[in-house]
């Protein structure tokens, strides 16, 4: 990332979603930790995997700012030990591990908030509403978990050298509440992600195909009042916590 405007927008962000605590993804040279530390960020840590950005971090950031350098792949990281306070986290994502990263961090009980730069077309899924061409279940996954925000499109140019996609950053806020109880949410997950493994076909029929049981599903899709005609992809990600309630 070259892009001081990028930067400062990022930085920006975060800064108005304040936590009592502060953890980087993948900071690499340090670029968003350097203008964090500028604008008065102190204490904080940042999750680097690569042994050669660990060194220049530790041989560039100021003591004074007492950041906190963990040599380790954040999906490894046990966050009990790194984040136990409510927590902002803030990243350049890898766009290989975006997903799984976003997904790790909404799940923290300590998550409040995050400030991610995702690849164009990933950004696209999780904010896509029923209906739409991206939307499906990282769409519904984040949005039951958290109020997301666009907060600026990040052009090729901003980076060197440059990659070969567009991308945008997103600005995430812990909802209140989950409409779906933690310990339930792993069910949750296996239910809707089993409504959209069999995209040419109803949500009944995907359903029934996944296992699930026929008269089950014929109640609930009754009871929540949606078509048995309807595919996976035309159903809003609270109709989907209803579904849930009645399987």
């Amino acid at each position: 990332m070259v892009s001081e405007s990028i930067i400062r927008q990022i930085v920006d962000a975060a800064l108005v979603l304040r936590a009592e605590n502060l953890l980087e993804i993948g900071p690499g040279k340090g670029a968003l930790t350097q203008q964090l530390i500028a604008r008065g960020a102190k204490n904080f840590t940042v999750v680097e995997i690569d042994p050669d950005m660990v060194a220049y971090l530790q041989k560039n950031l100021p003591p004074q700012a007492g950041v906190q350098i963990v040599a380790q792949n954040f999906l490894q990281a046990d966050l009990a030990q790194l984040a136990s306070k409510p927590t902002l986290f803030v990243s350049n994502l890898p766009y290989i591990d975006a997903a799984d990263i976003l997904d790790k961090t909404l799940a923290w009980p300590f998550f409040q908030a995050a400030v991610f730069m995702f690849q164009k077309e990933q950004a696209l899924r999780i904010r896509a509403r029923a209906g739409e061409e991206f939307y499906g279940p990282l769409s519904i996954f984040s949005q039951l978990r958290a109020q997301i925000s666009p907060i600026c499109k990040v052009s090729r140019g901003c980076f060197n050298p440059p990659p070969k996609v567009e991308s945008v950053v997103l600005a995430f806020q812990k909802r209140t509440s989950w409409p779906v109880p933690a310990e339930e949410w792993p069910r949750f997950k296996k239910m809707v992600n089993a409504a959209f493994l069999h995209r040419r076909k109803t949500l009944f029929n995907s359903w029934v195909l996944c296992g699930y049981d026929k008269q089950k599903i014929q109640q609930a899709l009754e009871a929540c009042g949606v078509d048995p005609s309807a595919r996976a992809e035309q159903v809003a990600p609270e109709k989907y916590v209803e579904l849930f309630a009645l399987f």
